[in-house]
Order: structure tokens, then C-alpha cells, then sequence
């Protein structure tokens, strides 16, 4: 069963790009001519995205006959042929742009993720991403991380609680904004992980000495503090490094021995993956 949120995004995206009819395709196609066509990779990476391509060309025309080569993940080079799609020539060009824009989309962010990846695979840390995403597109990118071999930071502020730094100056201070969230997600019944962002050593320890949270996010710290905010926090709580981070560095942070790194470039920082569809 398709996911409701998916579902909607398919649903709204075409409506968005029809509205009363692809007047194009209508004007000067039979509305009874069937044909093939090919999705091909014009660029070397990693291909993501087929699986939601399939959703789309299914709202489209579920009789279209599509015939996939590769899968979300696979290694691909300039020239493959993804998939073939045959059936009814006026489902194929309205799906067209829709499944692009899509995979481009989503094969840029999932090459550029297992990039990212593999300079640090020699260390323990995991790539994460961040909520740096286009409005109303944050579920295909972050799928596409997944894809990548990345793995999710929070979906939103509903899944999980991130004290920032802005959070910190309005509540007076790290110790007052950490208890004030403890209190919050008692009295709410909540079970979300709490995760606090710090700026310096002495913040680190103000966070470990009032305790109850899962993560310490180092925020901008240069490698000798983030090695010494490691080493400090020890096993007592997750560790993530974030802010200035690409990669030109990411290895070096990684060896520092932090849990995770977040890298908002993952999402927001891509040049598109080139895909083209062409009749057969």
C-alpha cells in the first residue's frame, strides 16, 4: 500500500504540472497511440528514485508495461538504459517531467551521500542528514540519503528534540533549557530523544553534568576541541559533529571518533543528476 504521504505528493505534484490537460500532448497525439521509451543516465553516480517512478507512472496509467534495469542504489554510468516504459503515448509524456525532476533530484542527493560515505568508511562515524530540505520535498530527499547509504536526522520538530542555540539564549542558559525540556516531556508523555546542541568545552560539560539527554551535537568545533569534547563525554552520550563540515574535512572529524556528522550539503548543496527520457 502506498504511503499517504507519498501518495499525496505524486497526486498534487501532477496537478500542479496539468491542471486542465497536457494540451501539448493532446493537440498533436492520437489519444490511442501507444509507444516505447527509455529512461537513460547521462551522468555516473548512484540511481534513486525508480522505486517512486514506478508510483508515478502507475497514478498515471496503471496499463503501462514498465520494465526496470537497474535498482534504487545501483552504480550507474553515462548511456545505461534505467528502464523501458511502453503503453499509451499521452500516460508516458505526462508522467515525463514529474518522474525526472524526481530522480534527478533524488540521484544527486543519493550519489553525493555515498561520496560522502565512503571517505569516511575507514571510521565508525555515520553521515546524517539535516532538515535543510525544499518545502514539501523533505521525504524524497531524505529517502534519497537512505539511498545513498546515509542515514536520517529528524524527519521535522515533531520527532525529535533538538535544543539549538537560539533555544539555549532564550531559555537563560544550557542547564535552564535542558530541565525545562526534561519537565515538557514528562508532563507530555512524550518519548522523544533530546538532543542538545553546545559551542564550546564548558558547554559540553554543563550538558553532561545535568544529564538526561541522548546526544551532544558540537557545534563548529575545530578538530583539538572536538577531540576533547569526545574524550570528555565518553560513553555517556551520543556524540555528532555539524557546521563547516564537507568534504574536504569530513574525514578528519571523523576520526576525532564522533557518532555521527551532519552535513546540510547533503540536500541543499547539488547539482542535479542528468537523466533524459527518449522514444524507442
Amino acid at each position: 500500500m502506498i504511503d499517504i504521504e507519498l501518495e499525496k505528493f505524486i497526486k498534487e505534484s501532477l496537478k500542479e504540472d496539468i491542471k486542465d490537460g497536457d494540451h501539448t500532448t493532446l493537440a498533436c497525439i492520437d489519444k490511442n497511440t501507444t509507444n516505447s521509451a527509455e529512461l537513460i543516465a547521462k551522468d555516473n553516480g548512484v540511481i534513486a528514485g525508480i522505486e517512486l517512478a514506478l508510483l508515478i507512472f502507475n497514478e498515471v496509467d496503471k496499463k503501462l508495461d514498465i520494465k526496470t534495469k537497474y535498482n534504487d542504489g545501483d552504480a550507474v554510468r553515462n548511456g545505461d538504459v534505467i528502464m523501458t516504459i511502453t503503453g499509451n503515448s499521452h500516460s508516458i509524456l505526462t508522467a515525463e517531467r514529474l518522474v525526472l525532476n524526481c530522480m534527478q533530484k533524488m540521484s544527486a542527493i543519493a550519489s553525493k551521500t555515498r561520496h560522502i560515505c565512503n571517505l569516511i568508511s575507514e571510521t565508525n562515524a555515520k553521515v546524517l542528514d539535516t532538515r535543510k530540505t525544499t518545502p514539501l520535498n523533505r521525504k524524497i530527499q531524505k529517502w534519497a540519503v537512505k539511498i545513498g547509504g546515509g542515514e536520517n536526522h529528524r524527519n521535522g520538530l515533531y520527532d525529535m528534540i533538538m535544543i539549538k542555540d537560539n533555544h539555549i539564549d532564550f531559555s537563560k542558559g544550557i542547564t535552564n533549557a535542558i530541565k525545562k525540556t526534561k519537565d515538557y516531556v514528562e508532563k507530555k508523555n512524550k518519548t522523544l530523544d533530546i538532543i542538545v546542541e553546545t559551542r564550546n568545552i564548558n558547554e559540553v560539560k554543563e550538558v553532561i553534568k545535568e544529564g538526561g539527554i541522548r546526544r551532544i551535537l558540537l557545534d563548529n568545533f575545530n578538530y583539538t576541541d572536538t577531540r576533547k569534547a569526545v574524550k570528555i563525554i565518553g560513553n555517556k552520550f551520543e556524540t555528532e559533529s555539524s557546521g563547516g563540515i564537507d568534504e574536504s574535512n569530513i574525514l578528519e572529524y571523523a576520526k576525532c571518533g564522533v557518532d555521527y556528522i551532519s552535513l546540510g550539503s547533503l540536500t541543499h548543496t547539488i547539482k542535479n543528476f542528468d537523466l533524459s527520457l527518449k522514444a524507442i
